[in-house]
């Protein structure tokens, strides 16, 4: 007979769960920042005795700029409303509300999607993907085919994707870089296998080096990784560098010469910030290379809604494309996607509008180029104050942002803070970013969640939040008294 089941019994237990999970670790929205959704909490169920020396939290550990008040760009949300509820599109109120190019739009979609609670093609709607393919051809001088390119759920699931079609043995490894996104690592603990890490050069601002990249190839293939691809953040988080032209030949060139498949992550291409470090798409790059590399290099490229001046994450938004793929390899990544149905229509339409937005003489063409405009200046402003206020602290050193939405400044900690972390089982950095967050509010993450050159010590700010001036008067108090508590 069998014996009763023990009321404490569970399936699954830290014993039993699949261990590349348990190795999986994603900082961004680890430890520190649950304690910031603590204190959030704490705060809105203040008393008298339950007071802390700040009144809000800032939450600047991840790129979610409609949360830190990011205005959603008008032309996007009316195309959202319209094919969300199709019936006011012939609504005789609907002229005075939408502009004529936003109704014609959504009118169009209607007829393509037919509507945005049915699946679409598991690559996505088809129209939508031919209009991703006409961006891409005009933004780069070269063809592109709608039968390469993936519409995604954001460019994180597409990422996903790819690195799990791509690794087949334990034994598999992909470069990325340091300091790193840490979906990377993440992707790679779940797939079992090796994160190989290059480092990007911080003096000569976060560029890479040719020499130490090679460097990092001869040391894996010693140490048996089988080197499989090669991942590229361009512009970068969280370093917020833009790779130059030379530096981008240069990789096309090592993934030829190595047989690597070269991930290109371009998330950010509409975050730049200075006029002489223009984005150029690795697409363009490959193809401008000529043969042997524009014809032989695997290359897979991601863009999302999430960010630039769009900033639309929870839509879930996304693309990739595909060039030089194999026919066989091309049947598994369809293979994947239609196991997973469909990314979102929203998500899709969200797109949609991202590489096809108003034209000049549009209706809506003066209101998207003002509210894009003011997004790129106000943030561009916001990443100006924070350097310069990083700079002038004691010990801290941070390079101008020329893309993205983060900085990723150098903390130079005192020995005793650095042995308290240790005691604390702690990162120093973390021990830094957890104490900032004790006393101010303010959510960073510690650089040891990115990966950094050992015995160095940085965090991740994003510069989306409003009330710069309020985060850096915080920042300095702060600073000035952990520097005085721990020297």
């Amino acid at each position: 007979m069998q014996r009763p089941r023990e009321p404490s019994y569970r399936a699954l237990t830290r014993d039993t769960i699949n261990p590349a999970v348990l190795k999986a670790e994603y900082a961004v929205r680890g430890a520190i920042p649950l304690r910031a959704e603590q204190l959030r909490d704490q705060l809105a169920h203040k008393d008298s005795n339950n007071s802390l020396p700040f009144d809000t939290v800032v939450s600047c550990n991840i790129g979610n700029p409609q949360q830190l008040d990011q205005k959603p760009l008008t032309f996007l949300r009316q195309i959202a409303a319209l094919t969300e509820y199709p019936d006011l599109i012939d609504h005789p109120s609907s002229a005075q509300i939408f502009p004529k190019d936003a109704i014609a739009r959504a009118k169009k979609l209607i007829q393509e999607v037919h509507s945005t609670g049915a699946y679409s093609h598991s690559m996505g709607v088809p129209a939508i993907r031919q209009r991703v393919a006409d961006f891409i051809q005009r933004r780069d001088g070269h063809p592109s085919s709608p039968s390469k390119i993936y519409l995604t759920a954001g460019a994180s699931t597409g990422v996903s994707n790819l690195l799990q079609v791509l690794i087949s043995s334990p034994s598999d490894g992909v470069l990325i870089p340091i300091p790193q996104y840490p979906l990377y690592t993440a992707a790679l603990a779940l797939n079992n296998a090796h994160a190989v890490p290059y480092y990007l050069d911080e003096a000569n601002g976060w560029s890479l080096s040719s020499e130490g990249l090679r460097d990092s190839v001869r040391k894996a293939r010693e140490q048996g990784v089988n080197l499989k691809a090669m991942v590229v953040i361009n512009p970068g988080n969280p370093t917020g560098n833009c790779l130059s032209e030379e530096n981008m030949r240069e990789i096309v060139k090592l993934c030829y010469d190595e047989g690597l498949v070269l991930f290109a992550d371009e998330v950010y291409q509409d975050n730049v910030y200075h006029s002489n470090r223009r984005f150029f798409s690795f697409k363009k790059v490959l193809m401008d290379l000529g043969e042997p590399y524009s014809d032989n290099v695997e290359l897979v490229s991601f863009h999302s809604i999430s960010k630039g001046q769009t900033g639309e994450c929870g839509r879930r938004g996304g693309y990739f494309e595909l060039a030089n793929f194999s026919p066989e390899a091309e049947e598994q990544v369809y293979k994947l996607a239609s196991v997973q149905l469909c990314p979102s229509l929203g998500g899709q339409i969200g797109v949609d509008c991202l590489v096809d937005p108003p034209k000049q003489g549009d209706e809506s063409y003066e209101l998207w180029m003002k509210e894009r405009g003011f997004i790129a200046e106000t943030l561009k402003k916001r990443s100006e104050v924070l350097v310069e206020a990083f700079n002038e602290l004691e010990g801290v050193s941070c390079n101008d942002a020329e893309g993205a939405m983060y900085l990723f400044p150098t903390l130079t900690l005192p020995p005793r803070a650095c042995a308290e972390a240790a005691r604390q089982s702690m990162a120093p950095d973390a021990f830094y970013s957890l104490e900032l967050l004790e006393a101010t509010g303010i959510c960073v993450v510690p650089g040891s969640g990115f990966g950094q050159v050992p015995g160095t010590f940085h965090l991740r700010t994003t510069f989306l939040a409003p009330g710069t001036e309020d985060y850096v008067k915080r920042l300095k108090k702060f600073h000035g008294e952990f520097l005085e508590k721990w020297k």
